[in-house]
């Protein structure tokens, strides 16, 4: 049986101002539409095009409540998780 990766990411602008978190089961793919303006709505709106932060999953039950709970975080509490992996907000899409 094939296992499934499931994926939350945070999307920012390119002053690293606003923030979206989304799921998805292709990351890729999700971070391109966002880059190149395909998904209508608040990532479109405030044009997040950089994919600064993700986490991976194999239960998308496991994606979605993370996904809740960082929705549900400060922004303060955002900005301290990805300085702790991404300290410089680097576009993680142009490396996939």
């Amino acid at each position: 049986m094939k296992k499934y990766s499931y994926y939350i990411y945070i999307m920012t602008n390119k002053n690293n101002t606003t923030f979206y978190v989304g799921v998805t089961n292709n990351v890729v793919k999700r971070s391109f539409e966002h880059r190149v303006g395909l998904l209508e709505g608040f990532t479109k709106k405030y044009k997040l095009k950089k994919l600064v932060y993700f986490e991976e999953y194999h239960d998308i039950n496991e994606a979605i409540a993370r996904e809740k709970q960082l929705k549900n975080w400060h922004r303060d509490w955002k900005l301290k998780l990805i300085k702790k992996v991404n300290p410089d907000f680097t576009d993680l899409s142009i490396s996939f």
